[in-house]
């Protein structure tokens, strides 16, 4: 009956370690899953692969095997400290940074080598247990720090970064509390101590929690990727009209706003340049100008493809001053544009109307005071910007006779 109630508690505490690999394993498999369908993403493979990782060293050392003390320790500490290192590397490489190989190497090569030491020059176990959980508390700590910039992004990445910071942070309180300075005398009474019940128990919570804010926002990532797919011109690389309308009118209702300004243009004569040359030629130039509008457009303006020739641009925190400066430094780079597409020394221009928002300003009245000088810029001779409303007989014969870098209203 002892012998049957000692094989009960073993068991039990065998089921309780596994609990943690399971769930990372189901993790791990699921970022497999996501890699498989998105293979751009190569940081979905890192994950994948760090939580069934980490997963096999619980269970070589929850097996024994290998089965030398020494062999055992440094076999599953060489893959706890790859998991970690994958994880952090994995997750840097979502946002665009990373370790690197290098680095990420002489991490490891710089853990293994001091548990080495400790596990058969100067044997000690407490100093292998310090090393690996300060080690892996100071590479998750340096990477959370590495993406500080999260805490600004959107809901999914503000929780990413501090779990990954809480992950991090616990590995340093939890050593001290539970391992204090000295360790259990025998493999049998590590293996019931707290530390390693409270070990399994932080992976199987805190490590499910990071697992599940990394894999939420790599879900997002698609859903974005999507939503991007979805709204974007394939042709010029802007927003489509749907793209454009969705983020402007956001921005539009955004309480905190405070100057709007929009530029609408459109390509002079490009019926003429289909009927010449043909329709490559005219998505030639199509694609030519989206490239020009990006290049000129800020990080935060909404920039897209709203009809046939036609663009808009909705320009954050920004007067008719500032929208003329840009539509007359995008109208200016169109026209010295060299285009493969075109015969040589033939050169597209275009037309543009402003509009600043007024109070009670919806988006369709926004793009139609706009549109209203586009076309009064067009009935004053093209490749030029009306920054506000001109009638067809004030200064006609002047403003034809303006050079190019000076048509503006």
């Amino acid at each position: 009956m002892k012998g049957f109630r000692s094989l009960d508690g073993s068991t039990a505490r065998i089921t309780m370690t596994l609990i943690g690999p399971g769930v990372l394993c189901v993790f791990g498999l699921a970022f497999l899953w996501a890699w498989a369908i998105e293979r751009k993403r190569h940081y979905l493979l890192l994950l994948a692969v760090a939580p069934l990782l980490f997963a096999a060293g619980v269970m070589m050392q929850v097996f024994k095997w290998p089965a030398g003390l020494v062999s055992n320790a440094l076999a599953s500490a060489l893959f706890y400290t790859s998991a970690v290192l994958l994880l952090c590397e994995g997750v840097l490489r979502r946002s665009g940074k990373r370790f690197g190989t290098v680095v990420a190497l002489a991490m490891l090569e710089a853990i293994m080598a001091g548990l080495w030491f400790f596990a058969t020059l100067v044997p000690s176990t407490l100093v292998r247990v310090y090393i690996q959980n300060f080690g892996y508390g100071a590479i998750l700590l340096v990477a959370a720090l590495k993406l500080v910039s999260l805490k600004r992004g959107k809901w999914v990445d503000r929780v990413l970064f501090w779990v990954l910071l809480v992950f991090a942070v616990q590995f340093f309180p939890r050593t001290v509390l539970t391992m204090g300075l000295s360790s259990p005398g025998s493999a049998e009474a590590f293996a019931s101590s707290l530390f390693w019940a409270t070990l399994h128990l932080s992976l199987a919570v805190l490590g499910t929690a990071c697992a599940t804010a990394i894999l939420a926002a790599a879900i997002s990532d698609v859903i974005e990727d999507l939503r991007r797919e979805r709204d974007i011109d394939v042709l010029t690389g802007v927003l489509n009209r749907r793209g454009f309308e969705t983020l402007a009118n956001a921005v539009l209702a955004d309480p905190a706003r405070t100057l709007i300004s929009v530029i609408v243009c459109d390509l002079d004569h490009f019926k003429r340049i289909n009927d010449r040359h043909g329709h490559v030629a005219g998505d030639g130039v199509l694609k030519s100008f989206g490239g020009v509008l990006r290049l000129c457009a800020r990080a935060g303006d909404v920039v897209g493809r709203i009809g046939g020739e036609e663009f808009a641009i909705l320009m954050r925190d920004t007067g008719r001053e500032g929208a003329r400066e840009l539509a007359e430094r995008i109208r200016i780079e169109l026209s010295r544009l060299e285009l493969d597409v075109l015969p040589v020394n033939e050169h597209v221009t275009a037309s543009f109307g402003i509009a600043e928002v007024q109070e009670g300003d919806s988006l369709s009245m926004l793009l139609s005071r706009a549109d209203r000088r586009l076309y009064q810029a067009k009935a004053f001779g093209r490749n030029r910007t009306l920054a506000a409303d001109v009638k067809l007989t004030d200064n006609v014969v002047h403003m034809k006779a303006d050079p190019p870098s000076r048509q503006t209203i």
